[in-house]
């Protein structure tokens, strides 16, 4: 079986990146792409400068291209474990029991965002029940706008929500008590504020039009909750011993990252590095993107100081400085 200098597990932003990156370092490079992005529901990629509005799908379908114009190759298929079969190979088994073998794996698997337990929720994820300020805030600007609280983050949240739009209403959910400083602080910048639990929210012509609570509907033309962004690695890094790391904001889950150094993407297993938001769920696309491009340029200078190694081991009789 031949080995491959570096195989990616994730073909979004920061995997083709990366690859691209390598594969103009004439690397021999395999992604290996399960085809289910973070950002699937999005109909546009927004801050991503030269390509603002971009579909999706459509910026992955050029990365692609751009990944086999440097000789690279992308296959579709899940990766479901990682293991080390000696000191300079590591290999990857796929969901059809297939192997690959390589010197270096780069983890870009993203993270899943669970969303909270709410009816219609899930359906209109991505459309107009939203997360990011950033990514769709522009879009709903001077809407009104319903933010579904789930624990003290998501009052940073509804201050920055008020950005976008002066028509804003967090629905506390049974998810915060709020304190008199707190309670000043939205009535300051007039954020209406609605107690009890969210127990669903209403579509009217396939469009969000109300958040419940219990018999009463709030009306709404977009909604804002906090889900908790996942690593998306389950079970597949844990014959290397890589586990993810739980982070917090203010005592509540905001999610679960792979942990590695925040300048190269190396984790704490040699050979194997991350990039994207599987590190860090914060990451725009384009942030995701920049992040691959680096981590890729710091394996390939990993991969050659083992190549000069690898030659001075070859060809030691041979070397004469005289």
């Amino acid at each position: 079986m031949s080995t491959h200098d570096v195989v990616i597990i994730g073909g979004g932003p920061a995997g083709l990146a990366a690859a691209v990156t390598l594969g103009r370092a004439r690397r021999d490079v395999l992604v290996i792409d399960a085809g289910t992005p973070r950002n699937a529901p999005a109909t546009q990629v927004h801050s991503y400068l030269g390509r603002e509005g971009v579909d999706p799908h459509e910026l992955l379908t050029i990365g692609r291209s751009e990944v086999e114009q440097y000789g690279g190759t992308v296959r579709d298929n899940t990766v479901i474990g990682v293991e080390r079969v000696s000191e300079d190979a590591l290999r990857i088994t796929l969901a059809d029991e297939s192997t690959v073998d390589a010197r270096r794996v780069l983890v870009a698997t993203g993270v899943v965002d669970e969303l909270p337990d709410i009816p219609g929720v899930v359906d209109r994820w991505g459309v107009d029940v939203l997360h990011c300020a950033y990514c769709h805030g522009y879009e709903v600007r001077d809407k009104a706008i319903g933010l579904i609280a789930s624990g003290v983050a998501s009052l940073h949240q509804a201050q920055l929500w008020r950005q976008w739009s002066e028509k804003v209403t967090l629905f506390t959910n049974e998810s915060v008590e709020l304190t008199a400083p707190q309670r000043t602080e939205l009535a300051a910048r007039q954020i209406s504020v609605v107690p009890g639990r969210v127990t669903g929210v209403e579509v009217t012509d396939n469009a969000l039009s109300g958040v419940r609570v219990g018999d009463s509907v709030t009306e709404v033309q977009a909604a804002v909750v906090f889900p908790v962004s996942v690593a998306k690695v389950d079970t597949l890094l844990a014959d290397l011993g890589l586990t993810v790391e739980v982070k917090d904001m203010d005592g509540q889950l905001i999610g679960e990252t792979l942990p590695a150094d925040p300048q190269t993407g190396a984790t704490s297993v040699p050979g194997v590095w991350a990039a994207g938001n599987v590190r860090g769920h914060r990451a725009q696309v384009i942030d995701a993107a920049a992040q691959g491009g680096l981590t890729g340029a710091m394996m390939n200078i990993d991969l050659v100081t083992e190549d000069v190694h690898r030659a001075v081991a070859a060809h030691p009789a041979t070397l004469n400085f005289s």
